[in-house]
C-alpha cells in the first residue's frame, strides 16, 4: 500500500517539539506530528482538591480543546455551546490518567498541576500528540519546584502514538486523518520509557481484528513510542533526562 505522504507503513510522520513555547506557564511546548499541531502547557497552583487537603499529596488534571479553525470545517467553540462533548471529556481524562501513571504525586506536595492541550491544527492523532507534548511540558514544569530534597516528581518517560489497519490489511504507524477515517482498525497506545503499557485503546471499526493483527499493531506502536521517547531525551538534554526517576 502506498501512503498519502509516501511514508513506509512503519514510519512516523515528521515530528518536532518546541519547548518554552509560551512565557507564562511553568512548562509549555508546541508539538507537531505531521500536520497535527498542539500547544501543551503546564500550570502549577498551591492548592489541591478537597479530598487531598492535609494529605501531603498533589494532583494533576488535564483539559483538552480543539480550536474552531483546527479542521477543514469550522467547529463551534464548546464554551459557546455551554457544554463539552463526550469526546473532549474522554480525551482529557485520558491525558490526565496517562500522566499520573508516571508521577510521584507526593513529590509535588499539596499542589495541583493543570495541563492544557489546545489543538491548533488537526490531521489525526490529536490525543496521542497531546499526551506526548503534555509529558514534555510536565517535565519542564516540575523542574521549577524541584529542590532535590524529594524524588523528582516524574518517574519515567511517556509517549503515545496511533496505529491502525488499512482497508487492504496493511498495519500502519502514526495515522493521519485520511488513514484514520478510512481504516478498518484504529488503536491508540500509550507507553512508558521502560516499555510498559499505560493504556491501549483499540477498535475494529470496519471488521474485527485477529490476535496476530493485535500483536503486529502493538509491535508497531512500541517502535514508534521508542523513537518518540528517544527524541524526548534529545530535546530535554542530559540534565533533565537524569532528573527523571531520580530519588532525591
Amino acid at each position: 500500500m502506498e501512503r498519502i505522504d509516501k511514508r513506509q507503513p512503519d514510519e512516523l510522520r515528521r515530528y518536532k517539539i518546541t519547548r518554552h513555547f509560551q512565557c507564562h506557564p511553568a512548562g509549555s511546548v508546541l508539538i507537531e506530528m505531521g500536520n497535527t499541531k498542539v500547544i501543551c502547557a503546564a500550570t502549577i497552583e498551591d492548592r489541591v482538591p478537597g479530598f487531598l487537603r492535609g494529605s501531603g499529596e498533589g494532583w494533576l488534571t488535564a483539559e483538552y480543546s480543539l480550536l474552531p479553525s483546527a479542521t477543514g470545517t469550522r467547529s463551534p467553540r464548546e464554551a459557546a455551546r455551554g457544554r463539552q462533548t463526550g469526546r473532549t471529556q474522554e480525551i482529557q481524562r485520558l491525558i490526565g490518567r496517562s500522566l499520573r501513571s508516571v508521577m510521584d504525586l507526593k513529590a509535588i506536595g499539596e499542589r495541583t498541576i493543570t495541563i492544557d492541550c489546545d489543538v491548533i491544527q488537526a490531521d489525526g492523532g490529536t490525543r496521542t500528540a497531546s499526551i506526548t507534548g503534555a509529558f514534555m511540558a510536565l517535565v519542564d514544569a516540575c523542574t521549577t519546584i524541584y529542590d532535590g530534597s524529594k524524588p523528582f516528581p516524574v518517574k519515567d518517560f511517556l509517549s503515545a502514538i496511533s496505529v491502525g489497519i488499512a482497508k487492504d490489511g496493511t498495519p500502519l504507524l502514526d495515522l493521519c486523518y485520511e488513514e484514520d477515517s478510512s481504516g478498518v482498525v484504529d488503536m491508540n497506545v500509550i507507553m512508558t520509557g521502560s516499555g510498559d503499557f499505560v493504556e491501549v485503546q483499540g477498535t475494529g471499526e470496519g471488521r474485527p481484528f485477529t490476535r496476530t493483527e493485535l500483536n503486529q499493531l502493538l509491535e508497531l506502536a512500541a517502535k514508534g513510542n521508542d523513537e518518540l521517547i528517544s527524541y524526548e531525551k534529545d530535546v530535554l538534554g542530559n540534565k533533565l533526562v537524569w532528573n527523571i526517576g531520580r530519588e532525591g
